[in-house]
């Protein structure tokens, strides 16, 4: 998809990132995946498959919580690797110098598969697929931390002093290209009305970019082998924020097989009452200032990517403000 924060490298620049890596015999470069913020790009060397992805160069307007995302998302890997059993890339090399690209950018083995989102699974392999997501937050959420937000901006002592700043840089973000942000205002109201609720979340590792697209599937002779890429827009926050990927579209306590599923595993299950709806509504309501900012840093009106964010921000907000007004 067109995005105007996306790196184009061309053959001769991929060429010299990765000599400089080490890598020699390099050859069918060629760009992979469908991600809209990063350019990643296959090639093989020495008979063995790598991706480089590359972040946007440092000139390039990116909101307030993308600046420096790409060392956001090697942390989140290594946070992955040594407290979980989460498959993850295998990183061969990162370069944050920006002294041959004016960009941060890593290598890593290609994993070979497809997509979740694209691959054929027969009826008993589709179900224990849609086990796999709410699986993997149940492990992310025993990380915990003592500071809320994002790591690449600054942490806070409380989810509510932290959501509220994440939000507002939001707004600011948009002020910043001659655009309001009326949603995010009112976001900013409903998160000072509900202070009292968001005040008492525990600290653990969000990811909030759980989707079927960002787990590759691979089909061996011992069944699917899963790997999970591009954590990158995590941060330390409520748990509950995570639930947005799945059965997309339901509330909450309409999340039943997730929630069923989830809690198998968790150390702190997640029950359905007042408290949790409202957390949840944030979670609707901050994905949707989200969508709404970034279509003015990544596309132009009538691109495919500005009307599909119009499309799922009037869904977002109308689950969230309709259940945040009520409470």
């Amino acid at each position: 998809m067109v995005s105007k924060t996306k790196a184009n490298l061309s053959e001769k620049e991929i060429k010299k990132l990765c000599r400089s890596a080490g890598f020699v015999k390099i050859e069918n470069i060629h760009p992979l995946g469908a991600g809209e913020f990063n350019a990643v790009y296959a090639f093989d060397a020495g008979g063995e498959a790598y991706a480089l992805k590359a972040a946007p160069a440092e000139a390039t307007p990116v909101m307030t919580y993308e600046k420096n995302m790409m060392r956001s998302e090697l942390f989140w890997y290594e946070q992955l690797r040594t407290h979980t059993d989460v498959g993850i890339p295998e990183i061969v090399y990162t370069d944050i110098s920006r002294s041959l690209l004016p960009s941060d950018y890593f290598i890593m083995r290609r994993i070979p598969g497809k997509q979740m989102n694209e691959t054929q699974f027969t009826p008993g392999e589709k179900e224990a697929a849609a086990a796999l997501l709410p699986q993997i937050a149940a492990k992310m959420h025993r990380i915990e931390h003592n500071g809320f937000g994002y790591p690449q901006n600054r942490l806070f002592d409380t989810w509510v002093q932290a959501l509220h700043a994440m939000a507002e840089a939001m707004v600011k973000d948009a002020e910043a290209v001659g655009q309001s942000c009326e949603n995010g205002e009112k976001t900013l109201r409903y998160i000072r009305k509900h202070a009292a609720v968001l005040d008492r979340v525990p600290c653990r590792m969000v990811n909030f970019d759980l989707w079927e697209a960002n787990i590759i599937c691979e089909r061996t002779p011992d069944g699917f082998r899963h790997v999970m890429i591009d954590p990158e827009r995590g941060y330390w926050g409520d748990p509950v924020m995570d639930f947005i990927c799945f059965e997309f579209g339901k509330p909450l306590k309409e999340k039943k097989a997730s929630l069923r599923i989830y809690n198998q595993l968790a150390e702190q299950p997640i029950t359905i009452g007042r408290g949790k709806e409202i957390r949840f509504a944030f979670a609707q309501a901050y994905l949707g200032v989200i969508m709404e900012v970034e279509r003015y840093y990544r596309y132009v009106p009538g691109d495919e990517g500005w009307t599909r964010n119009d499309r799922v921000c009037k869904l977002l907000f109308d689950g969230a403000f309709s259940c945040l007004e009520e409470m």
